[in-house]
């Protein structure tokens, strides 16, 4: 019997599917949502993706989001989709019912390094598509995360960069919600404009350049300094973001992968 008692893979897909759409239906009703492209994305844009980045992550209520993805993508979440997410997330009566379902296979990892992690690296198999929010943990309103600390990236999307062969990583820039809802209230504001945007990265090439230039030990600081930097640069939070200039694709970035990653031994937890 499957989590949720849930024994058949394809019927827990049909209902994932279900409630992604009931997400996105309610999205539209209740929010304006404007999603941006970096770049000139190709027409199969929404397609061969095999990880999903959820940058600048502030809410809960991400969720919301779903209301700008074609119903294949939704699809492909539902059928493929591998999603870890913090244990005190899963562990809520309702919430973690919830973002329990919203995934074909979801995920309760620790903070730590451990056999949950290497749970989730194990369920990377040739169809799957990782969603996981690199940061670990939800930035509060205070621009820190819930202990203070800035929001850096974390080390875990190195690891599945390395385990997968070919694809898309799909970079997506959330522009907050802290105006929805701020980590800690109970109930969220409606008719509210919510913004991503989008970028597409062929996980090959990257993965590649990235060991060219900084070699197998320098890899995971790489990855976690080239993805901080492309959030700051490309979430749509500040005014002067929606110039032209914030959605030119840039070249990854160069770091000095001779000291320690942040938070260097830690994966990345869901919050």
């Amino acid at each position: 019997m499957g989590r949720f008692g849930i024994e058949s893979p394809l019927v827990r897909s049909y209902l994932v599917f279900l409630i992604l759409l009931g997400v996105k239906i309610a999205a539209r009703i209740f929010y304006r949502i404007g999603m941006e492209w970096i770049g000139n994305p190709p027409p199969d844009r929404w397609r061969r993706h095999r990880i999903v980045a959820f940058l600048n992550h502030t809410s809960l209520y991400e969720p919301l989001f779903a209301g700008g993805c074609p119903n294949l993508f939704l699809w492909r979440l539902a059928r493929h989709g591998v999603v870890p997410i913090a244990s005190k997330t899963a562990d809520r009566a309702v919430v973690g019912k919830f973002f329990g379902l919203i995934a074909h296979k979801v995920i309760s990892i620790t903070r730590e390094r451990d056999e949950t992690w290497s749970e989730v690296l194990r369920k990377i198999d040739p169809d799957a598509m990782v969603v996981i929010l690199p940061e670990g943990r939800m930035k509060r309103a205070s621009g820190l995360d819930s202990e203070g600390r800035p929001m850096t990236v974390r080390g875990g999307i190195a690891d599945i960069l390395e385990s997968i062969g070919e694809g898309r990583m799909l970079l997506a820039y959330s522009g907050g919600l802290h105006h929805v809802q701020v980590p800690g209230e109970k109930n969220p504001r409606v008719f509210q404009k919510i913004r991503m945007r989008l970028e597409l990265v062929e996980i090959g090439a990257y993965r590649e350049q990235m060991m060219a230039v900084y070699g197998p030990r320098g890899f995971k600081k790489a990855v976690v300094e080239d993805l901080a930097r492309r959030r700051d640069l490309y979430s749509p939070v500040e005014p002067d973001t929606d110039s032209p200039e914030a959605l030119t694709p840039r070249p990854p970035l160069p770091v000095h992968p001779s000291t320690p990653s942040p938070g260097e031994g830690e994966t990345d937890r869901q919050a």
